[in-house]
């Protein structure tokens, strides 16, 4: 074979190799543009649109859906009592997912894999199913209810437990926790062992190791976790559906109500976007936290080039 030859399968095999990366770079440029960017943008148009009484759009550019968002108690108050539960749950998952993760990481010896994948099957299972189960627990004739009666705590059933911010704040902690488990989780298992060992040799207790050392090194993982449950909660209405009564709404509802019941999309539109902005904002910070935290000063828990 001659160096013409040689050449021209280099370049036969260069170009195939073009078109393969083009085909499996192109194939999911598409599939966002479809139905990612194009929504959005559709979305953003519409907020701009105005509505007239009946809710229908009218052709008329306006920002009068932004002002009544931020004017009107209404949205804005539904909008910061999101905020508050989603504060809620996920200072919630957090506390659960922290000790539950170290355990597993750093005292189970055996079956650690079991456990763990015990403690995230409930990812298989259907969202809506999980929140129908928390229904049929904390129902007037649920099995909390029925418990209590047997045991003679209660005389009656009690209504309180369903259809109040406390069924949706542990309805949507059970559906979240694994979710922020896992990162905590990946994190305390990439602490170096070493680390551990070397502050216990130095005369530490277990209290401060875990805060000097361990925590600050997972700090990473602790703050992934936790967006995860604070931007997933802001945008659940389901489990606020199903599980909250008539004064729990949260802002997620609001917007299915004005894109069906009300039918006013461009305030709805609105709402959606302003929603949206503040979930980016939520996760630059959140990424620019990870970052600094990415590596630690072990010595005194702190960032690496950080003042004392």
């Amino acid at each position: 074979m001659d160096t013409a030859q040689g050449k021209t399968i280099l370049q036969r095999i260069a170009g195939r190799r073009r078109w393969t990366v083009l085909l499996l770079v192109s194939l999911p440029s598409l599939w966002l543009l479809l139905f990612l960017a194009l929504p959005y943008l559709a979305l953003f148009v519409q907020s701009f649109l105005a509505s007239d009484e009946l809710g229908n759009v009218v052709m008329r550019p306006t920002a009068e859906h932004y002002r009544d968002f931020f004017a009107k108690p209404v949205y804005y108050g539904t909008l910061l009592y999101t905020f508050k539960i989603a504060a809620i749950v996920t200072t919630l998952c957090v506390l659960i997912s922290v000790p539950l993760a170290y355990v597993i990481a750093f005292k189970v010896k055996r079956y650690k894999e079991l456990i763990y994948t015990l403690i995230i099957v409930p990812l298989w299972v259907s969202y809506i199913v999980r929140t129908y189960a928390w229904k049929i627990i904390l129902g007037r004739e649920g099995i909390l209810n029925t418990f209590l009666l047997y045991v003679g705590v209660v005389d009656k059933p009690v209504e309180a437990f369903l259809y109040s911010q406390s069924a949706v704040v542990i309805g949507l902690v059970h559906i979240f926790t694994p979710f922020v488990l896992m990162p905590i989780y990946t994190a305390f298992e990439h602490i170096p062992r070493s680390l551990v060992e070397a502050s216990k040799d130095l005369g530490a207790g277990r209290f401060t190791t875990f805060r000097r050392v361990v925590l600050p090194l997972a700090l990473p993982g602790i703050i992934a976790g936790a967006t995860f449950a604070f931007v997933l909660t802001l945008g659940d209405f389901l489990a606020v559906l199903l599980l909250g009564g008539p004064d729990t709404l949260m802002i997620s509802n609001v917007v299915q109500n004005l894109f069906g019941t009300s039918d006013d999309r461009p305030l709805g539109s609105a709402i959606g976007i302003v929603m949206l902005i503040i979930v980016l904002a939520i996760l630059e910070t959140t990424a620019r936290l990870e970052r600094s935290y990415g590596s630690v000063d072990t010595r005194g828990g702190r960032p690496l080039g950080a003042k004392a």
